[in-house]
């Protein structure tokens, strides 16, 4: 059960990004690219808050 909380959790942070609210590329490797951008802009965010 705390592992489908992980994904799910994941799933809505990702679903903030514009770019993936829709399914808007038409290859899948742009997709994943996509996906690897938020998830970086996610961390870089959360780094930038801790530093302060």
């Amino acid at each position: 059960m705390q592992r489908r909380w992980v994904l799910e959790r994941t799933f809505a942070w990702m679903g903030r990004c514009r770019r993936l609210s829709k399914d808007y590329e038409y290859f899948r490797v742009n997709s994943e690219n996509v996906i690897y951008l938020a998830m970086a802009m996610l961390l870089l965010r959360r780094l930038a808050r801790t530093s302060r």
